[in-house]
């Protein structure tokens, strides 16, 4: 008699063999064949699509999708109509013989259109402490808000921003490397660069009261919010979504251009659907679409450094704050000695 242990572990076997089998049967039978062999596709493009029969199944259906959805499909050509773009998987469930099987292949779908160019003009400039490696820049009620990096000389500060001068400021520990920062909900969120957590604080007392880790997300970059979720940059082309209230991260968008996905987005800020985001070691800034990831214009800073005192610790430029009720950006770099209110414009 076969003890019936073994028996069990024998069933368990032989259903782990099946279910393997399964899964390289599907391969055998079906492969996706797309128009050109290519891998890369626009946003809204048309591709010739094939599903390869190696086996002369008779099916019934076929049934396309990305990211849960289904996509149309006219003839032998699919429509990559996505709400989202970036590194995609195509799935095509086939329905045949009474049977049904699953298979998939790696796309990649980029933004529709080029990115527009974008300049500045300069409308006032300002007293920035010199000392500041600003990583973080946001407005609420006429008062800047500023966090800046470097362990040892990381902190969050509430400005005059006419003045330069300090009316409230709290220092990290010096374990930690400050970075970007949103205010939500009388609610200031702070992140720190590698330590993998996050802090909340108080807005108007800036009384710590809580913390959080990050979970898929590499690092801490930026951070800015639309009134109902947080976007968070970690140094990769994911710009992630947190909720405000439990700060898991529950989705992201990727950053593409219309001829590859991008992956340098660092301080950040919201306006009416977009994302301004600071482009890491460079003088330029991208506009992001929210939804789709897309980045629609590019904003080019250069020259702007060169109206700051030089010195040995100047470094590149780093923070974006917009002023609703003046219509205009403020920006500056780390360790300079001027912050800027610029007005954009298309070129």
């Amino acid at each position: 008699m076969i003890p019936v242990k073994y028996f069990v572990l024998g069933f368990i076997f032989i259903v782990l063999v099946a279910c393997g089998s399964s899964n390289t049967s599907a391969s055998s039978l079906f492969e996706i064949q797309l128009e050109g062999n290519k891998t890369e596709f626009q946003q809204n493009e048309s591709v010739g699509i094939v599903l390869k029969n190696k086996k002369k199944k008779v099916i019934d259906k076929i049934t396309y999708t990305i990211d849960g959805q289904e996509l149309m499909v006219n003839g032998n050509t699919v429509i990559l109509d996505l709400a989202t773009l970036g590194n995609k998987i195509l799935k095509a469930t086939i329905d045949y013989e009474d049977s049904s099987a699953k298979v998939s292949k790696k796309i990649k779908v980029l933004a529709e259109n080029a990115p527009s160019l974008y300049t500045y003009e300069i409308i006032n400039e300002y007293p920035h402490d010199i000392k500041a490696y600003t990583q973080g820049l946001e407005f609420y009620n006429d008062t800047l808000y500023e966090s800046t990096g470097r362990k040892g000389t990381s902190w969050l500060r509430k400005l005059d921003f006419k003045t330069g001068k300090v009316l409230k400021q709290i220092d990290l520990d010096n374990a930690h490397f400050g970075e970007g920062i949103t205010i939500l909900n009388d609610k200031v969120y702070q992140l720190t660069w590698q330590s993998g957590v996050g802090f909340v604080y108080g807005l108007n007392d800036f009384k710590k009261i809580d913390s959080f880790q990050y979970n898929q997300s590499k690092e801490g970059w930026g951070l800015c919010n639309d009134g109902t979720k947080i976007f968070k940059s970690d140094g990769t082309e994911k710009i992630w979504f947190l909720n405000p209230e439990t700060l898991i991260e529950e989705g992201y968008i990727q950053t593409v251009t219309n001829k590859s996905i991008f992956n340098m987005a660092n301080e950040l800020e919201y306006i009416n659907g977009k994302i301004y985001a600071n482009v890491y070691q460079k003088p330029s800034m991208m506009i992001i679409d929210a939804k789709s990831g897309a980045i629609e214009g590019v904003i080019n800073f250069g020259g702007l450094k060169e109206k700051v005192t030089k010195h040995s610790e100047l470094n590149v430029l780093n923070g974006v704050a917009y002023h609703p009720e003046r219509k205009t950006f403020f920006v500056t770099g780390k360790n300079w000695d001027k912050l800027f209110e610029v007005k954009i414009h298309k070129k």
